[in-house]
């Protein structure tokens, strides 16, 4: 547990269910590859080291004493293992190189990972048990999980996916559907090794398809997903990428226990349409604000978040609006916890006020 808090993590959220008195709302910088830095380590290094993975994780949790361990380095793991090729830089985050069907010539092919032995999922599996045993007993560890219409992006392409979309709508169910079975299982061994899936679904953004695709291609997934997760008894969080506003009402219908909100929609917007349904969190710009900005400027964008979604219904979490990126300074992830620390609970609009203007 941080020094400068209260309460551990666990504490705090079970405390704030239960509706008892807290420290501080919750906050999840969404630390991802920036945890090498904080072992001076490469993340390229991180590719088939679970334990250094873990290392890296558990720096970053005791370094900051944010609010949620996410475990993931890029979108491509279980592309990765289903037959995609990633590239990996030397100290950057990893990307695609070549769909799985530029190799493997045939939909048939292509077969459900198993993630105790394909790519580099037992690594992330490994990683996750370690941070569960070391630090498990006072934060939540989760497992990122790519959604099943994003992995089928990667099997396909983004092109190809464009116009499998309109010419052959089959072989893109065919592949969600094979998709959809690598994420369950993948989703059941986090769950096996005390950890907790966390969707992330890029592609399906009103940035990328239409809401009419989303609702065909990637609604039905997400949701037979959800009800796979929540028949272990866990609760899971969605976060889809970019534009978000005209599919956030069916974000929500997918049974998801949260929903992370990325930077294109505001929190009060994403309060109004949904906030009496679902807790939500965000969103702070991971570039703008958590790369580039001052340390004033993150204040004031973490003041504006939580003035705006502090009393949602359902409950609100400060959050970046994505994962950080890699080369995101330390100082400035100690700028959003210690403003958090500073804005307390509960929350006041007048301490709001004073706190922006400090």
């Amino acid at each position: 547990m941080n020094t400068q808090d209260l309460m551990t993590p666990l504490e705090r959220s079970k405390a704030l269910s239960a509706g008892a008195a807290i420290d501080r709302l919750p906050c999840i910088p969404i630390v991802g590859n920036s945890a090498a830095r904080l072992i001076n380590a490469r993340v390229s290094e991180f590719r088939g080291n679970g334990k250094l993975i873990a290392e890296a994780h558990i720096a970053a949790y005791r370094t900051f004493g944010y609010d949620n361990i996410r475990i993931f380095t890029d979108l491509y793991q279980q592309a990765e293992a289903m037959g995609a090729e990633v590239f990996y830089p030397e100290d950057e985050t990893a990307y695609l190189k070549t769909p799985a069907l530029q190799k493997i010539k045939s939909v048939s092919d292509i077969v459900p990972a198993d993630p105790w032995h394909d790519g580099n999922l037992p690594e992330f599996l490994e990683a996750i048990k370690i941070t569960v045993d070391r630090v498990g007993n006072e934060v939540p560890v989760t497992g990122a999980v790519v959604g099943p219409f994003t992995n089928t992006s990667f099997l396909l392409g983004a092109e190809e996916l464009a116009r499998k979309i309109t010419r052959e709508p089959q072989t893109v169910h065919a592949l969600c559907e094979i998709s959809l079975e690598t994420a369950i299982r993948y989703c059941r061994a986090i769950i096996s090794v005390g950890g907790t899936p966390s969707i992330t679904d890029a592609m399906s953004s009103s940035s990328v398809i239409s809401p009419h695709h989303f609702e065909i291609f990637s609604f039905p997934y997400l949701k037979r997903l959800i009800e796979d997760i929540h028949q272990m008894d866990k609760k899971v969080t969605l976060h889809i990428c970019g534009k978000t506003k005209s599919i956030l009402s069916r974000m929500a219908d997918t049974g998801a226990d949260c929903l992370s909100i990325d930077t294109d929609l505001s929190i009060a917007e994403a309060k109004q349409l949904v906030g009496h349904r679902i807790k939500i969190m965000g969103n702070v710009n991971p570039t703008e604000i958590m790369l580039n900005g001052s340390s004033s400027m993150i204040r004031k964008a973490v003041i504006n978040c939580v003035r705006d979604g502090f009393d949602s219904p359902y409950g609100y979490i400060v959050a970046s609006g994505c994962s950080l990126p890699t080369a995101t300074p330390a100082e400035n992830i100690h700028a959003m916890m210690n403003i958090v620390r500073k804005i307390g609970y509960p929350v006041t609009i007048d301490k709001l006020e004073r706190l922006y203007i400090s």
